[in-house]
């Protein structure tokens, strides 16, 4: 995984976990961590595929939560503030497509599997498919542990902000024969 996308990562991980708090408890708070992490993890490397747009994002920026913290009714934080200064380092796309696939086990499945066509590899995000298991295949510990994170119905207005270009990017076009090509 890229170095440019760690302070990404980071910041929409926390953010996520920072809306969504986990259940009490400091096993609940690491299991939770972990499956944001994952979800953020894939969505940046879907989201930034290529060493270049890591490198495009770290020079231009992410864009920061400002639209998030509007769409959960969040307080607003004054971003050159510093202890919000992490605020500027959220994407709001990745957090819109990790809210989707802490939703959707099988669309993290999808989209673990498509990360091995990005310039970070299988590999590279989560260590391959096992390294993402608390998020492709979540045991009821991982629920009781992240109640908010993994629930649908609370996701739904950050992952309905970009599900669509999720969704896009991870639907196969179709072959030249499907489309009654030769």
């Amino acid at each position: 995984m890229s170095s440019h996308l760690s302070p990404v990562i980071a910041a929409s991980a926390r953010w996520l976990l920072s809306a969504f708090p986990p259940a009490a408890g400091p096993l609940n708070d690491a299991l939770a961590e972990a499956q944001a992490r994952h979800a953020v993890t894939i969505a940046a490397a879907l989201r930034y595929p290529t060493a270049l747009d890591a490198e495009l994002l770290d020079l231009l920026g992410p864009g920061g939560s400002g639209r998030l913290d509007a769409v959960t009714g969040a307080d607003t934080h004054p971003l050159w503030a510093a202890e919000f200064d992490w605020r500027t380092r959220v994407d709001e796309t990745v957090v819109s497509w990790a809210a989707c696939l802490l939703a959707d086990a099988d669309l993290a499945v999808v989209a673990a599997a498509c990360t091995a066509a990005t310039h970070h590899g299988a590999g590279g995000v989560g260590g391959g498919m096992g390294g993402t298991r608390r998020l492709t295949v979540p045991s009821p510990r991982d629920h009781r542990a992240a109640p908010l994170l993994r629930h649908p119905d609370l996701l739904h207005p950050i992952a309905d902000l970009h599900r669509a270009a999720l969704i896009e990017l991870l639907t196969p076009a179709p072959t030249a024969a499907a489309r009654g090509g030769a």
